[in-house]
């Protein structure tokens, strides 16, 4: 299975790809699709567009079959806020427009299932996905937190398609029983 990992910026948007086979994850590829303003429209428009064509391509490139975003925590600015949640609208309408259903996870989650940790550092994050990858070549921070949230992705599908296999042996205990 394939999964696309996804970082919300609405000037960074961090993407990673990985491959899940059983317990074993590698890494497929990893970047950062950078907005920028237009001419003649509105700037938010233009970076949204922009953000949207690149994770499009993203998408038609490397197929994946699930994908995940991490959720948005609101600071002090709403502004700022506002924003970075229609960038995630993104990270979230250019998989659905593919049929892939989008996971979502709170950043503390992704850093749990990844370093162990729910308030680690970013740091700390980015030496633990390279260890889950060996030889990754990472393209930036925002990659490295969406290859992160791609691992977070895998490990709950897992967790998910090992919890329905013991309700359906249980089930079927119960029916024979």
């Amino acid at each position: 299975m394939r999964v696309l990992g996804i970082d919300p910026g609405l000037r960074n948007l961090g993407w990673g790809v990985i491959d899940v086979a059983g317990s074993r994850l590698s890494h497929v590829a990893n970047g950062i699709c950078h907005s920028a303003p237009g001419e003649g429209i509105g700037d938010l428009a233009a970076r949204l567009l922009s953000l949207h064509g690149q994770l499009t391509e993203v998408l038609r490139v490397y197929a994946p079959d699930a994908a995940a975003v991490e959720n948005t925590f609101v600071n002090k600015d709403a502004v700022a806020t506002l924003k970075l949640g229609q960038a995630r609208g993104i990270a979230l309408l250019v998989p659905a427009q593919f049929g892939i259903t989008v996971g979502e996870y709170a950043p503390n989650a992704v850093k749990k299932t990844v370093v162990g940790v729910g308030h680690a550092a970013k740091g700390q994050v980015d030496h633990m996905v390279r260890v889950q990858l060996p030889g990754v070549v990472i393209e930036g921070p925002d990659a490295a937190d969406a290859l992160a949230i791609a691992i977070c992705h895998a490990h709950h599908m897992q967790s998910a398609g090992r919890l329905q296999a013991a309700l359906k042996v249980s089930a079927g205990k119960r029916a024979a029983g």
